[in-house]
C-alpha cells in the first residue's frame, strides 16, 4: 500500500492484469489479438526469407514497400466500417481474410510455385492486419468503464503484442530450422483461424453507432478521420512520433536480415535470434509497463519508448558484434513495449469514439507507410554507404524527435489527469457509473461550468428543462411545492427527471451558499444515458425512487 492507503505500484500492476482475467469479453478479445500478432510475426519472417532468396536486400526492401503502400491506402477507406454497428463482426471477417491468405501462400510455397504470388497473397494479408489493429484498438474502450481499466487492457495487450514478438519469429526460427517456409506460412493461417473463433464468441451490449447510410461514401467519411487528427495538436503529435517508429521499425525488417547474414555471419537463423531478441526485451518490458499504470506520465514513457525503438540501432552500428546486437535490440523490444501501452491510450482518450476507427485507421496507414519507406530506405542506404552508417543514420531519427517533443507530451498528461478527474466524478452519479469509458468522456467533454453564489435559484418549479447538472462543490435545496423536500451535495445531480419524462421541471432548486456545478445540455445528456441501455434502466430507477418520495401536486 502506498503511504495514504492506496495501493502501491505492484498493487496496480495485479490490478490491471486481473481486470482482463475477470472481464470474459477483455479476455477473448486479448486472447484473439495474441492469435492474430503471432501469425503476422511468423509470417513476416518467412516472406523475409524468400524475398531474400529471391533478390538479396534490395528485393528484400522493395517487397516490404509493396506489401504495404496498398494497405496504407486502403487504411483509412476501410476503418469507417467499423465505426458502424459491432466492431468485433469487423475483426472475424479480417481473422478470416487473412488465414485465407496466408494459407494459400503456404500452398504456393509447398508447391514450389512462384515467389511473385506469395508476394501478392501477402499484400492482401498485410491488408486485412491493417484493418484488424484499428478495429481492435476501437473495440477495447467499449469493453471498458474507466480510464484505468483501458490502460490496463493496453498494458495486458502490450505484452501479448510483445509475447507474439518473441513467439512469433521464435516459432518460425524453429520450423526453418527443421522445416520450410511452407510450413512457417501454414502455421500462420492456423493462428489467424483460431483468431477469428475468438472473436466471434463475445457477448456485449455495444454502445450506439451511426448505421451504414444508404448511400456509403468510404472516401468521404474516412476523411473525417484525417480532420479528426489534424483538428487536435495532440493526437497530429502521436502520430508524428509513431511515423518515426514506424520508419525505424520498417529499417529493422531489412537491417536485422542484412545485420545477422553479412555483418554478424549468423544466417537465416540468425534473423529470426536478433528478432527473438527483441521479442525477449517486448516482454520484459510489458511487464515493466504494468508498474506505469495509474502513473499520469503515458507521454514521457511515450517518448522514452520512441527514443528506445532506434537508439539500439545506433549503437549496434558501433559495435557490431553478436552478444552486444541481442542485448541492444531486446532494449527495441522495452521501447515497443511502452509505446504500446502509452501510445494507443493516449490515442484512445483523445480521440471521439465516433470516429475512433477512422483515427486509428490513420494512424495503420501512416505506419504500413512508414515500415515500407523505413525498408526501402535502409535497403538503399546499406548499398550506399554500408550496413553499419545504415544502422547509425536509422538509429539517431527516433531519440532525435522525441528529446524535441518532450515538453509538449508532459503537458498532454497533465490535460489527460484532468480528464480523468472530471471522469471519476461523474462515475459517482449511479446512472452514469454503468456507461463505457468513451461515452463518459464524451459527456466530459460537453460540460459546461456554472457558479452559483448562496440564495441562487438555479430553475424553478415549472421551467422547462433544458439541462442536467452536477455539483463539484457546494450544497443546493430541492424545494417542492413551497418545502425543502432534499438536500443534494458534491457528487450528485440533479436535473434529470423533466429531461427524462419530456416534461417541466417538478421542483425548484436553490444554492445554500456558492456552489460550483458543471451543466450538460438535454441532446448530450439523453443521446449517452438512454442510448446505452444499462444506464438508461439506472436513470429509470433513479427518477422512480424520487417521484416517490415527492411528487408535484398540480401534473406539468
Amino acid at each position: 500500500m502506498g503511504a495514504d492507503g492506496s495501493p502501491g505500484r505492484l498493487g496496480m500492476a495485479a490490478a490491471a492484469f486481473t481486470s482482463n482475467a475477470r472481464n470474459p469479453n477483455l479476455r477473448q478479445a486479448q486472447l484473439s489479438f495474441l492469435g492474430a500478432w503471432t501469425a503476422e510475426w511468423a509470417f513476416t519472417v518467412a516472406l523475409g526469407i524468400v524475398a531474400y532468396r529471391d533478390g538479396g536486400a534490395v528485393a528484400l526492401g522493395l517487397v516490404g514497400l509493396l506489401r504495404m503502400v496498398p494497405a496504407a491506402l486502403l487504411a483509412p477507406l476501410l476503418s469507417p466500417i467499423a465505426d458502424r454497428g459491432r466492431r468485433e463482426r469487423v475483426l472475424v471477417l479480417v481473422s478470416l481474410v487473412r488465414g485465407a491468405a496466408t494459407g494459400g501462400a503456404a500452398l504456393v510455397a509447398a508447391l514450389g510455385g512462384s515467389a511473385f504470388v506469395i508476394y501478392v497473397l501477402a499484400v492482401l494479408s498485410t491488408i486485412a492486419a491493417t484493418l484488424y489493429r484499428p478495429a481492435h484498438s476501437a473495440l477495447l474502450p467499449s469493453l471498458c468503464h474507466t480510464g484505468f481499466e483501458l490502460a490496463s487492457a493496453n498494458v495486458v495487450r502490450g505484452l501479448l503484442d510483445s509475447a507474439a514478438t518473441l513467439v512469433g519469429p521464435l516459432l518460425a526460427a524453429v520450423l526453418l530450422q527443421f522445416t520450410g517456409v511452407d510450413v512457417v506460412f501454414a502455421v500462420a493461417a492456423a493462428a489467424s483461424f483460431v483468431a477469428a473463433a475468438l472473436l466471434a464468441g463475445l457477448r456485449y451490449e455495444a454502445p450506439p453507432r451511426p448505421s451504414a447510410p444508404s448511400r456509403p461514401n468510404l472516401v468521404r467519411e474516412g476523411v473525417e478521420g484525417l480532420r479528426a487528427v489534424r483538428g487536435s495538436r495532440d493526437l497530429t503529435l502521436i502520430l508524428g512520433l509513431a511515423a518515426a517508429q514506424s520508419f525505424t521499425r520498417g529499417a529493422l525488417t531489412v537491417l536485422s536480415v542484412v545485420v545477422a547474414i553479412e555483418l554478424l555471419g549468423t544466417g537465416e537463423p540468425g534473423v529470426g535470434a536478433l528478432m527473438t531478441a527483441v521479442g525477449v526485451g517486448a516482454v520484459l518490458g510489458s511487464l515493466a509497463a504494468s508498474l506505469l499504470v495509474g502513473t499520469g506520465r503515458l507521454g514521457a514513457w511515450f517518448a522514452l519508448g520512441v527514443a528506445l525503438w532506434g537508439a539500439p540501432l545506433a549503437l549496434v552500428g558501433a559495435v557490431p558484434q553478436e552478444s552486444v546486437a541481442l542485448v541492444l535490440l531486446a532494449f527495441v523490444g522495452v521501447g515497443n513495449a511502452l509505446i504500446d501501452v502509452a501510445g494507443f491510450t493516449l490515442i484512445g482518450r483523445l480521440a471521439p469514439d465516433e470516429v475512433l476507427a477512422r483515427v486509428f485507421g490513420v494512424l495503420e496507414s501512416i505506419v504500413a507507410v512508414s515500415i515500407g519507406v523505413g525498408a526501402l530506405a535502409a535497403s538503399l542506404i546499406g548499398e550506399w554507404l554500408g550496413i553499419r552508417t545504415a544502422l547509425i543514420v536509422v538509429g539517431l531519427l527516433c531519440p532525435v524527435l522525441a528529446a524535441a517533443s518532450w515538453r509538449r507530451l508532459r503537458v498532454l498528461d497533465r490535460s489527460v489527469g484532468a480528464l480523468d478527474s472530471d471522469v471519476e466524478r461523474l462515475r459517482k452519479v449511479p446512472m452514469f457509473a454503468t456507461l463505457p469509458l468513451p461515452s463518459v468522456e464524451q459527456l466530459v467533454r460537453g460540460l459546461e461550468r456554472v457558479t452559483t453564489r448562496g440564495d441562487d435559484v438555479v430553475f424553478r418549479q415549472g421551467d422547462v428543462g433544458e439541462h442536467y447538472f452536477f455539483i463539484e462543490s457546494g450544497e443546493v435545496d430541492v424545494v417542492g411545492d413551497g418545502r425543502v423536500v432534499a438536500t443534494l451535495g458534491p457528487g450528485e445531480g440533479f436535473g434529470e427527471i423533466a429531461l427524462l419524462r419530456s416534461t417541466r421541471r417538478t421542483a425548484t432548486v436553490v444554492a445554500r451558499s456558492e456552489v460550483n456545478l458543471r451543466s450538460l445540455t438535454a441532446d448530450r445528456f439523453l443521446c449517452a444515458v438512454l442510448g446505452y441501455q444499462p444506464s438508461a434502466k439506472e436513470a429509470t430507477v433513479a427518477v422512480d425512487s424520487m417521484l416517490e418520495r415527492y411528487e408535484p401536486k398540480d401534473p406539468l
